[in-house]
């Protein structure tokens, strides 16, 4: 049974909640909303009646409109603001060797949540490396094993480029991690219907607001393939349960470096369809 309640000294009656629904579960009845027994079923949590509610006279699934944050339309970006984010976003490979706070890791993760997923599922997990320290075992361990099938001739030609990784890293190039602190891994759990769309969708959400803080990111495809492909008993060390499945890494910290214009990019390519 879904918890919904109306205040109904507060509400007036506008069925804003009712029209907002996405799968029409709510009625108005009386003037108040209500969602009848038999569609509570159906309800998939989105809290979109919850958040349309400009009298804070609706609570469901526990939720407390008075414990929510308001929307303040004058915090919102401009579209120049968005724009800079945006365009001026690079993929950062230059990290400083120290860590991010916990508290900005924290609201990092928090935030990223909040993405959209499919049907509401949110079936993702964020395994996080917050230390430096960790992440420097984990290579380690990572290079070690990718040396060991390397000698034992067991890479595939396909990833035979992974078998210079160790002695590039003895020669000072970290080829896996670009001497990132901190690793974001997202998997999700095998019956999502959208599982990596997902896990895009809240890395990207990720890596914008990241950004806006003054934190670099790099979506690391060599260190995806080398934990699904080459050395999968690290998604045991990173938490992935069983039932789930890794989509991508991303390293995160501190750059080295800052850019100073935007890349100059074509337009486009786009097709208009009459």
């Amino acid at each position: 049974m879904v918890d919904f309640t109306v205040d109904e000294g507060k509400c007036i009656g506008c069925g804003q909640c009712v029209a907002d629904c996405p799968l029409s579960l709510l009625e108005m009845r009386d003037g108040i909303p209500l969602l009848a027994r038999r569609k509570q079923q159906f309800c998939i949590g989105c809290l979109h009646c919850f958040a349309v509610c400009d009298e804070a006279a609706l609570s469901i699934l526990g939720h407390d409109p008075l414990q929510a944050k308001e929307i303040s339309r004058d915090l919102l970006p401009k579209p120049a603001q968005m724009e800079m984010l945006i365009r001026g976003r690079r993929s950062i490979r230059n990290y400083q060797n120290r860590n991010l706070a916990p508290e900005l890791i924290d609201d990092l993760l928090d935030t990223a949540w909040q993405a959209p997923t499919g049907r509401n599922v949110r079936g993702l997990l964020f395994s996080v490396v917050d230390d430096k320290a960790v992440l420097a075992d984990i290579r380690q361990e990572m290079l070690a094993e990718i040396q060991r099938l390397d000698e034992g001739g067991l890479i595939d030609e396909d990833y035979s480029a992974f078998a210079k990784f160790p002695s590039a890293w003895e020669e000072g190039y970290d080829v896996l991690f670009c001497k990132a602190p901190h690793l974001l891994v997202v998997s999700a759990a095998d019956d999502l219907p959208t599982p990596m769309q997902d896990a895009v969708i809240a890395m990207t959400t990720f890596e914008l607001y990241a950004q806006s803080h003054g934190v670099g990111t790099l979506w690391d495809g060599l260190a995806t393939i080398a934990l699904r492909d080459l050395v999968p008993a690290m998604q045991k060390r990173l938490g992935i349960p069983e039932g789930h499945h890794l989509c991508y890494a991303m390293c995160f910290g501190y750059p080295a470096l800052h850019y100073a214009r935007m890349a100059s990019r074509d337009h486009a390519r786009v097709e208009r369809v009459r």
